[in-house]
């Protein structure tokens, strides 16, 4: 890795993990020294964001073990550990399975600043963008990501929602519309105080794939993150998104693996 791309790293880990922030209304950050969590509803996401780089391995298994008491005694029956592939200490990976976790598929976390992204939206014939502002809206969301997905998107509807009643300003919703139908939907969540703006969802239904409007999402949320003054956008990318980001000017900075515990 590059200096410069160590130097965001670094700037991404202090930031967004160490320093973070909660991600929407209802939910607070806790700390613990060794690690920096997320708690909220059933509904809100709930999770490890950030573990102590010195964390030692004689008290990693104690440290992961007090995370599972500590959800389970608010009731959860399901957090997540979100595991970057430059933590330590070695075998944290190992230990995570070995206490229950279960791992999703590894995502490349990506960065990008905002100046030097394109902002040109360039969009296929009879497609048009539009944001999201009501309830209404959120459900043509939901549609949009059922059908590009085929996964429930139920507990983004709860998060979405709120969101936009609550905390509007940290919230950009992006509809990708052919009539009154949804093609695509993504979103945009702000992180007042960190320079940094996400970039989640971007699903695209099959029959509109490979006519640029995951591109085009992407321009439309940076042209919104530069206006709003953001210096960087961070995507935590699959394997199909990725190649695409990195052609639109993103470089990957490391990988992060989801690890999810269910109480059995």
């Amino acid at each position: 890795m590059n200096p410069d791309h160590e130097a965001l790293l670094a700037l991404f880990d202090r930031e967004m993990r160490e320093h973070a922030r909660p991600d929407g209304p209802g939910v607070r950050i806790e700390r613990t020294g060794e690690v920096v969590r997320q708690v909220g509803a059933a509904d809100d996401w709930n999770g490890v964001v950030w573990s102590a780089p010195d964390l030692d391995p004689a008290r990693a298994d104690a440290v992961i073990a007090a995370q599972v008491a500590h959800y389970e005694a608010l009731g959860h029956g399901e957090f997540e550990w979100k595991l970057y592939a430059h933590d330590g200490p070695a075998g944290l990976a190992d230990r995570l399975l070995a206490a229950g976790f279960e791992a999703a598929e590894p995502e490349t976390l990506l960065v990008a600043p905002v100046a030097e992204l394109s902002t040109a939206v360039e969009l296929p014939d009879g497609v048009r963008l539009r944001t999201v502002n009501d309830a209404d809206d959120v459900e043509l969301m939901a549609r949009a990501h059922e059908r590009a997905f085929g996964s429930d998107w139920s507990r983004l509807r709860h998060q979405v929602l709120a969101r936009l009643a609550e905390d509007p300003d940290g919230f950009v919703g992006v509809l990708a519309m052919v009539g009154e139908e949804p093609v695509s939907s993504a979103r945009m969540e702000l992180y007042p105080g960190t320079g940094f703006a996400g970039l989640w969802g971007g699903g695209t239904v099959e029959a509109w794939r490979g006519k640029g409007i995951y591109r085009a999402l992407v321009a439309f949320r940076a042209r919104i993150a530069a206006e709003r003054g953001c210096r960087y956008l961070q995507v935590d990318a699959s394997e199909m998104s990725s190649p695409i980001l990195r052609r639109l000017g993103f470089a990957a900075l490391s990988t992060t693996t989801p690890y999810v515990y269910r109480s059995h």
